[in-house]
C-alpha cells in the first residue's frame, strides 16, 4: 500500500540511545487495540499493506510472517475465546462452537495486532499497516464510552544497567502526569484499573534517593507497584533481570521476562485521519530524551520533593504545567 502525501504521517523520532550495550539497534514492539473488523479482514489487511505468508492458529488467532520484519499476530483479545478456540484445533473442543463464539465476540470484543519487535529504523513499516486499518473501517478508543481501547508501546532498553533504568524511571516518574494530559487519555481508560500512574509514595522515594543497587531498585518498584496495570510496567523488564525476585512478590503468569520496557498510556486512534504509532511513539521519546540528561534529572526530582507538602503531596496541576512549560524551553517538544 502506497500513501498519499496527504495521509503520509509524522516521522518516528530517533531515541538519544539507539544500540543496545552489544552493538545492535534497538527495537520496538507495537500492541494495536481497535474494533470494527473481522478476523479475518484484519488478517487480509495487513498482508495486503506488508505481505507475507498468513497462518491461521485458531478461529480466534492468526500469524502473518513477514520476511524481514517478523511474526505479526492478529487476535481476539479475549483470553477465554482465545483458550477455546486452541482446544477446538486440539479437538478438545466443537469447532461449530467456538467459531459461534467467534462471530458473537466481533461484536464485542476488540481485535488486537501484536507486532514482532522491529529495529528502529524499520518502524516506518507500520505506517501502511494503520493506513489499511483506518481505510478498511477500524475504530479505536472513541468508538466505545466503556471499551479502553489503546495502544501499548515495548521498546527495548539499551542496556540494563541499574543507573541507566534508574534514569528512566525518574524521568518518566517526573513526566507522567504531563504524559497522561499529552496522551489527552480517554475517560473510559481513565476510570479504567489498567493505565494506572505509579502513587505518591513512590514518587517521592523514587525521586528522593541516589541510585539504588539493582535488589533496592526492584524491591521498591514492587512494594508499591505489584501490578501489570501501571502506565509504564516495569515488570517484564525486572523479570528479565531477576525472575525469582519478581516471583516471589507478583504471582501473575501473564507477565512475561523480555528486555523491554511496557508503556500502556496510549490511546488508540486508528480511525482518524492522519493519525499513526509514530504520534504516541514520539511521546514516549520525551521519556528517553529526558532519561539521557542526569542533570537535568537531578535538578528536576530535586525541584519535585521541595514542592512536597505533608499529606498532600505535589499538586498534579502545578507540576505538570511546570513540566510542560520546562520542556518547551529545552527544546523537547
Amino acid at each position: 500500500m502506497t500513501l498519499t502525501q496527504e495521509q503520509h504521517p509524522a516521522p518516528f523520532r530517533m531515541p538519544p540511545i539507539t544500540h543496545t550495550a552489544d552493538g545492535k539497534m534497538r527495537r520496538v514492539g507495537f500492541e494495536l487495540e481497535f474494533t470494527g473488523l473481522s478476523l479475518e479482514e484484519t488478517a487480509s489487511i495487513l498482508q495486503r499493506a506488508l505481505g507475507g505468508k498468513l497462518h491461521t492458529r485458531s478461529s480466534a488467532e492468526r500469524h502473518l510472517e513477514v520476511e524481514g520484519l517478523g511474526t505479526f499476530n492478529i487476535e481476539l483479545d479475549w483470553d477465554y475465546l482465545k483458550r477455546t478456540a486452541a482446544e477446538a484445533e486440539n479437538g478438545e473442543r466443537d469447532r461449530e462452537w467456538t467459531d459461534l463464539l467467534s462471530q458473537a465476540a466481533h461484536l464485542v470484543v476488540p481485535l488486537e495486532v501484536v507486532c514482532p519487535p522491529l529495529p528502529l529504523d524499520q518502524l516506518p513499516a507500520l505506517h501502511a499497516l494503520v493506513e489499511g486499518l483506518r481505510q478498511a473501517g477500524a475504530q479505536g478508543t472513541d468508538d466505545s464510552p466503556i471499551a479502553a481501547y489503546g495502544v501499548h508501546i515495548n521498546p527495548e532498553i539499551g542496556t540494563l544497567d541499574v543507573n541507566a533504568l534508574h534514569d528512566y524511571l525518574r524521568s518518566f516518574a517526573l513526566l507522567q502526569w504531563w504524559l497522561a494530559e499529552a496522551h489527552a487519555l480517554d475517560l473510559a481508560r481513565r476510570i479504567s484499573p489498567y493505565i494506572d500512574l505509579y502513587p505518591d509514595s513512590y514518587l517521592k522515594a523514587l525521586l528522593s534517593e541516589r541510585p539504588p543497587s539493582m535488589v533496592r531498585l526492584i524491591s521498591d518498584y514492587l512494594t508499591h507497584n505489584p501490578t501489570r496495570n501501571r502506565g509504564l510496567d516495569l515488570l517484564p523488564l525486572l523479570t528479565q533481570i531477576d525472575a525469582q525476585q519478581v516471583r516471589l512478590e507478583v504471582d501473575d503468569p501473564k507477565v512475561k521476562a523480555r528486555p523491554a520496557f511496557h508503556y500502556r498510556l496510549p490511546n488508540s486512534h486508528v480511525e482518524r485521519p492522519g493519525w499513526s504509532l509514530a504520534d504516541e511513539w514520539n511521546r514516549w521519546w520525551v521519556v528517553e530524551s529526558l532519561a539521557q540528561r542526569p542533570a537535568e534529572l537531578d535538578r528536576l526530582s530535586r525541584s519535585f520533593i521541595s514542592q512536597w507538602r505533608p499529606v498532600l503531596g505535589v499538586n498534579r496541576r502545578t507540576w505538570q504545567e511546570y513540566m510542560a512549560s520546562w520542556l518547551n524551553d529545552h527544546g523537547l517538544v
